[in-house]
């Protein structure tokens, strides 16, 4: 009787134990998975990001935006198309109104993104919590890379790996906003004037390069062309009205050239 105690007794701590092993594992696996990622955050799509916050950071100081505002703006926004139509509009004396408006406008690709990023990342034992929390991260280029990644990974490293390459990523433009934004006090004028251009530039490279049909083409080029003429017509609604009128006219000019080939 005694020895039938015992060996449960022993029984239950073997598995006491190796339920503990088995925690401390998946704990150690997630903390490895968590600083690939972090390593990720170091390829050249992210570096060009950088460069491209730095723009918006010089942007956002000749604005009359504070360091603080700045980067509250970068970590509370993380959509660099949206930080820009906030600090556009804003500098520019337009309505919070309409301000919020254009912002949730911009921001409404983010519910597709998010949808299908939620099924590869997600794994049987992931809370919904991490999942709203980590849904914060996924903005373009961390979007990207997940899709191109996370696929071909075991689905309980898919999110840590996730968090690490996001977090360090908005963490590290976060650093490089705050940095520029200070140095750039200390630059002569027209340097500083001329890395407001990063930005732009960034947009008008990624947008040509992620361009698939006719429809992208020609809503890169109405808004090439109508926000100069906006800028000087309506500079409080340069970029809402070149954006409804340039989409729209892009969408239609689209299907057009999609009728045709197919006749």
């Amino acid at each position: 009787m005694f020895y039938d105690e015992w060996r449960i007794g022993r029984a239950r701590e073997a598995i006491a134990r190796g339920a503990t092993e088995s925690m401390n594992e998946q704990h150690a696996n997630g903390l490895t998975w968590f600083r690939r990622g972090a390593l990720n955050a170091l390829a050249l799509p992210v570096v060009v990001l950088m460069a491209a916050q730095v723009g918006f950071a010089a942007l956002a100081r000749e604005a009359g935006f504070s360091l603080a505002e700045t980067l509250f703006l970068t970590v509370g926004i993380w959509a660099l198309p949206s930080q820009v139509v906030f600090v556009g509009l804003v500098g520019s004396g337009t309505s919070m109104a309409a301000v919020a408006l254009a912002v949730a406008l911009s921001a409404v690709r983010f519910m597709p993104m998010v949808m299908s990023w939620t099924p590869i990342v997600r794994a049987p034992t992931t809370p919904r919590w991490l999942l709203i929390f980590m849904s914060w991260f996924v903005a373009i280029t961390a979007w990207v890379f997940a899709m191109q990644h996370l696929p071909a990974m075991e689905r309980k490293a898919r999110m840590p790996f996730f968090a690490g390459f996001a977090i360090t990523l908005t963490v590290a433009n976060a650093a490089i906003v705050a940095l520029a934004y200070r140095a750039i006090g200390a630059m002569p004028d027209l340097v500083a004037a001329g890395l407001v251009f990063l930005t732009p530039i960034y947009f008008v490279m990624a947008l040509w390069r992620a361009a698939r049909g006719p429809t992208d083409a020609y809503a890169l080029g109405a808004g090439l062309l109508l926000g100069p003429i906006f800028t000087v017509l309506t500079p409080a609604a340069d970029l809402l009205l070149a954006g409804i009128i340039g989409g729209t006219f892009a969408y239609f000019m689209g299907r057009r050239a999609r009728r045709r080939a197919r006749t």
